[in-house]
C-alpha cells in the first residue's frame, strides 16, 4: 500500500508550530544567558575561588555531567514538589537547562582559564589586583577566545536537548509536533517538518554564536583604528 504524503495537514497547524518555535527560542535564550553566566561563576570558583567552595562546585559539575538531562528535568519537576517546593513546568524546564549548561560551561571555561599563561596572572597580582579583578580583566576574555567554539557547540546541544521538555508539558516545538500528529495522524509529515525546523535553528544559532564570537570575543582593533602615540623630546616640543 503506497503512502500519500500530505504536508498541508501539518501546515494547517502553522500557528501551533509558531508558538512552539517561540517557546523553544525563549527556553534557549534564557537557558544560554543564565547557564553561561553560571558557568563563568563556576569556572572562577574552581580556579580562583576560596578552597572551601572548590569541592562543592566540582561535585555539582560531576553530578550533572554524569546524569541524563531527562532525569534532571524529572527530578526538578516531580521531585522538588515532593519536597515542598512548588514549581511550574516552564520554571522547571528553564531551571534544568540553566543547571545543565552551567555545569558543562563551567568545565569548558575552566579549561580555557587553565590555558592562560601563569605569568600574566602573577603580573596582575603583583599590581595589587584582587583575584576577582584578575579573573574579570585578565583571564576571562582570553579564556573565552580559546574555548568559544566548544562553548558554542554545547549551547547548540542544549537547545536541541530542550525538546525533552515536552515530556513535562512545556509547549515547545516538539510538543507542537506531538500535538499535530495526535490530531491528524500524520506522524511522518509532522516530525519531518519539525526536524527541518530544528536543523534550521541549529544552523542559525551556530552562525549567530560565530558572529558574536568574532564581534565581541575575538575582535581586536585593527592597526588603522589605533591612534599612534608620539612622544616628543624637549628639543622637538
Amino acid at each position: 500500500m503506497s503512502y500519500q504524503f500530505d504536508f498541508h495537514a501539518v501546515l494547517d497547524y502553522a500557528e501551533v508550530l509558531k508558538q512552539g518555535l517561540l517557546m523553544t527560542i525563549r527556553l534557549t535564550f534564557i537557558g544560554t544567558v543564565a547557564g553561561v553566566a553560571l558557568g563563568i561563576c563556576g569556572a572562577w570558583a574552581r580556579t580562583q575561588g576560596p578552597a572551601w567552595i572548590k569541592p562543592i562546585v566540582s561535585a555539582y559539575v560531576e553530578l550533572i555531567r554524569n546524569t541524563p538531562f531527562l532525569v534532571q528535568l524529572f527530578f526538578i519537576f516531580f521531585g522538588l514538589p515532593g519536597a515542598g517546593v512548588q514549581i511550574t513546568e516552564l520554571q522547571a524546564a528553564i531551571l534544568a537547562m540553566v543547571i545543565n549548561l552551567g555545569a558543562y560551561s563551567t568545565e569548558i571555561i575552566r579549561a580555557g582559564v587553565a590555558a592562560i599563561a601563569r605569568g600574566q596572572i602573577e603580573a596582575a597580582l603583583s599590581l595589587s589586583m584582587t583575584r576577582l579583578q584578575v579573573f574579570r580583566y585578565i583571564i576571562l576574555r582570553p579564556a573565552l577566545q580559546k574555548i568559544w567554539p566548544a562553548l558554542s557547540s554545547q549551547i547548540v546541544i542544549v537547545m536541541l536537548g530542550s525538546s525533552v521538555c515536552s515530556q513535562i508539558a512545556v509547549e515547545d516545538l516538539s510538543f507542537a509536533a506531538n500535538f499535530i500528529q495526535s490530531r491528524n495522524f500524520r506522524a511522518f509529515e509532522a516530525y519531518f517538518v519539525t526536524t527541518l525546523i530544528y536543523l534550521a535553528m541549529a544552523i542559525l544559532l551556530r552562525q549567530l554564536l560565530r558572529y558574536i564570537g568574532k564581534r565581541f570575543i575575538v575582535h581586536r582593533p585593527t592597526a588603522s583604528a589605533v591612534k599612534p602615540i608620539v612622544i616628543l623630546s624637549k628639543g622637538q616640543a
